[in-house]
């Protein structure tokens, strides 16, 4: 039963972090065809900027998601480093359930965002697009890394060994 619901998780950390990839490729196609249209034929995508704002931000918060569970982010690891291994779990459990904190009530101050963009109906310059919908889905990669978050926090107390850590120490010696 551990193994099945290992490899749930497992499958949706992987959705997750796929998605988080086709926003890469989704800010990257349209900052390409914005240039390509302005240099090439002297026109722009209508709310072009309002896109490219917006999707910088869903990337964001996605890459937040993807990044969190790994533990591949940039930290810094003086303390870590000299600790034992007993104290380096403490202060993996410990920074992660900060983390967790700050994600989770990160979440709840993006909720309100959405929910008061879609109020007040904010929109697109030019094309009058809601943007709540930008927003929703920003969220939903900020609720995605509080699940990962969780999710990593769980397997770091219970089953440490289903983690795939890379300290800057084992960087370095490879």
């Amino acid at each position: 039963m551990a193994t099945r619901s290992a490899s749930y998780m497992d499958r949706a950390i992987s959705t997750i972090e796929w998605l988080a990839a086709i926003f890469v490729g989704i800010v990257a196609l349209n900052i390409f065809v914005a240039v390509v249209l302005r240099k090439f034929f002297d026109t722009s995508i209508p709310d072009a900027y309002d896109f490219g704002r917006m999707l910088l931000g869903i990337l964001i918060f996605w890459g937040i998601a993807a990044t969190s569970y790994r533990g591949g982010h940039i930290t810094v690891d003086l303390v870590w480093t000299a600790a034992s291994p007993r104290m380096k779990r403490v202060i993996d459990v410990f920074a992660t359930l900060v983390l967790l904190f700050v994600v989770a009530v990160q979440t709840i101050m993006l909720f309100d965002k959405v929910r008061g963009t879609y109020v007040d109906n904010v929109q697109t310059y030019d094309l009058n697009i809601p943007t709540w919908p930008f927003y929703a889905v920003a969220w939903a990669g900020d609720v995605c890394a509080v699940l990962l978050i969780a999710i990593r926090t769980y397997r770091l107390i219970f089953h440490p060994e289903q983690l795939e850590e890379v300290h800057a120490e084992q960087k370095a010696d490879e």
